[in-house]
């Protein structure tokens, strides 16, 4: 190859490069964020600590940012498996309150859902002194049934220096975990691959759906907020679900980070009878037409290995 040629072809690959920087310094941030720790279901012959330290060598293994995990100090009582679980995450990963017994904001007054979160905190106190543990995550997304309530909450939360820890991106991936510990119990190996394949399916189909509600409210992409559920399926499944989101072209990135987004400024400052994410909360504040989209698998994991 002579100079000339050279030099053409260093300055083809150089435009190349420069023109692929764009895509990588524009890559779609999202937080990873985990509820109901110390766990979300179970998994017969294996305790809590060994489904948390699986979780936490898959995350430390991909190289994922801090990860809040919600937690619900109630399953502690008379479980010494669970607080040794919960203590392994807080000193891994922060942690944020989800109230002491996962209590539904929609079936109790502001006050008794004020009471449930401080019986949350001597707990994230023990586990996370010197932590921002100031995060709510509101049990079900229910924020208020009535405008009155969701105002009544928030005005507490404000007072006394809670952030609300919103969520952008859900599948429901709880519903995986009981359905798969059924088809370990019953080493139903058939089974066990149609979960995988059909939470993966699931998992990328709410991906899109998200993505599009997103612009479809704000008129442009936003950082996302994932919500997923610490349990038996996780360290199982996690790894998949890490591949996917990069395939997908997100960046991981802390909750702290996530929620810098200005679009985690709107309020959809509404009473909604089913709650639901802050898109979700959006589109109906907005009135806004919803895509179509499939339905996620509800029945065939709720049957599956029963």
């Amino acid at each position: 190859m002579n100079h000339t040629a050279r030099v053409g072809c260093w300055s083809a690959v150089r435009l190349v490069f420069l023109l692929a920087l764009p895509m990588v310094c524009q890559a779609q941030k999202l937080a990873i964020t985990f509820d109901d720790l110390p766990l979300n279901g179970t998994l017969p012959g294996v305790t809590r600590v060994d489904i948390t330290k699986g979780l936490l060598a898959v995350l430390k293994k991909h190289h994922a940012p801090p990860a809040y995990g919600f937690i619900n100090a109630k399953k502690l009582e008379g479980s010494p498996d669970g607080a040794e679980a919960l203590r392994l995450w807080a000193a891994a990963q922060p942690v944020g309150n989800h109230t002491y017994s996962h209590l539904d904001l929609h079936q109790n007054t502001p006050e008794a859902f004020e009471r449930d979160l401080e019986q949350n905190e001597p707990a994230l106190e023990l586990l996370s002194p010197a932590g921002d543990w100031h995060w709510l995550r509101y049990p079900y997304l229910r924020e208020g049934e009535t405008i009155e309530k969701r105002h009544a909450v928030r005005d507490y939360l404000k007072a006394h220096g809670y952030k609300i820890a919103q969520v952008t991106v859900d599948w429901e991936d709880y519903m995986w975990n009981g359905a798969y510990a059924r088809c370990v119990a019953k080493n139903d190996t058939k089974s066990i691959a149609w979960l995988r394949s059909s939470y993966l399916r699931t998992a990328s189909e709410f991906i899109d759906l998200d993505r599009e509600l997103a612009k479809t409210v704000y008129g442009h992409d936003i950082n996302h907020v994932l919500l997923l559920h610490l349990g038996a399926f996780s360290s199982t499944i996690i790894p998949d679900t890490l591949d996917l989101l990069k395939k997908k072209g997100f960046k991981l990135v802390t909750l702290e980070e996530a929620e810098s987004d200005p679009a985690y400024e709107s309020d959809p400052d509404i009473g909604s009878q089913e709650g639901g994410t802050l898109l979700d909360l959006l589109m109906e504040a907005k009135k806004l037409k919803w895509p179509v989209f499939a339905e996620k698998p509800y029945e065939q994991v709720r049957s599956i290995c029963q």
